[in-house]
């Protein structure tokens, strides 16, 4: 396939460099590696095999997901575990799969903890954190940790510089977190000197904000017009506030039909489809400009370690990097 001759994005770490191509799409996974169902708990079997598998057939990413508590009303409670101690055991048996978070709830955790949790986690991975954040779309969180749904928006912004700062040397800042003085210093540091944060959605804050202070995007699968659409004016206001391009990435969820040329259909932010329809799928995600698909198998109804090595038999061979 012919790929655009565009100029790379700016490099921050082993994993964002390798994860995220211009004009190139790579693929993902998210945990857990398991199918459970609406108001189901997943069980966990196997998952460190799983993510261990995920590597050796030449995924990319594995995204974690952060929920602090199981909302009836959500439906989903995610890979169960703290992302950061899992993160910090993934370290510990992958060498080069890319170990992100989609997303850390900015404002239900101090950034100082957030900051030095993902740093240990880089270090101990050779620099493999990819930090996904967001403002947070559940209510009932909030009053759990006494804190104001409504000023979410504030601290997620705030939570973001903070951060920023405390990536720097005896670093100097003063926000609604607290003040860094410039006589005290957090460690360890990131093996590349910051993390790479890629905002989800709009996180309560202008699309400018999104676009200049990002690392890069996180959204949903849309309607390829639409989608198209809004990449592209993502794009558009990164450079128009002097920035460099950057990657935008998506979620799919998926169930893998054993038939290849197995027809489409439509599920919850997703399909279940034979490998022909989402190799056309993925190939119009690349087209549109989107550098990573996560995919989800949730509700994939075959054996997943099967699913895992039909995709990488079948799709991936199209989107290695």
């Amino acid at each position: 396939m012919n790929r655009p001759d565009t100029p790379g994005f700016a490099p921050i770490s082993r994993a964002y460099n390798r994860v995220f191509k211009p004009g190139r799409l790579s693929l993902g996974l998210v945990a857990p590696l398991e199918a459970y169902m609406i108001e189901e708990m997943p069980t966990l079997e196997r998952h460190m095999e799983r993510v261990k598998l995920a590597e050796e057939l030449g995924f990319s990413a594995i995204w974690l997901r952060d929920i602090p508590f199981s909302v009836p009303s959500f439906g989903d409670v995610g890979q169960i575990f703290d992302p950061f101690v899992y993160l910090g055991a993934l370290a510990a048996c992958t060498e080069r799969i890319g170990l992100g978070v989609a997303s850390v709830i900015l404002p239900l955790r101090h950034p100082a903890h957030v900051a030095k949790a993902a740093a240990s986690a880089d270090l101990l991975s050779g620099g493999r954190v990819l930090l996904g954040v967001a403002s947070g779309d559940r209510p009932e969180e909030y009053p759990a940790l006494n804190m104001d749904y409504d000023e979410r928006g504030a601290r997620f912004r705030d939570s973001v510089n903070y951060m920023r700062a405390a990536f720097e040397t005896n670093p100097r800042f003063e926000g609604l977190h607290g003040r860094l003085n410039g006589h005290l210093d957090m460690l360890p540091k990131p093996v590349a000197g910051r993390i790479p944060m890629l905002i989800t959605g709009g996180c309560q804050q202008t699309p400018e904000w999104v676009a200049e202070e990002g690392d890069g995007w996180m959204t949903y699968p849309r309607n390829p017009d639409v989608q198209g659409s809004m990449v592209a004016e993502y794009r558009q206001r990164v450079l128009d506030g002097g920035g460099t391009d950057k990657p935008v990435m998506q979620s799919l969820y998926v169930d893998v039909l054993a038939k290849p040329d197995a027809p489409a259909r439509p599920i919850h932010l997703g399909f279940s489809a034979g490998t022909g329809f989402l190799l056309q799928y993925l190939r119009e995600v690349e087209s549109l400009g989107v550098n990573h698909v996560a995919l989800n198998l949730r509700f994939n109804n075959a054996d997943i370690e099967t699913t895992l090595k039909r995709i990488a038999e079948e799709l991936l061979p199209e989107f290695s990097q």
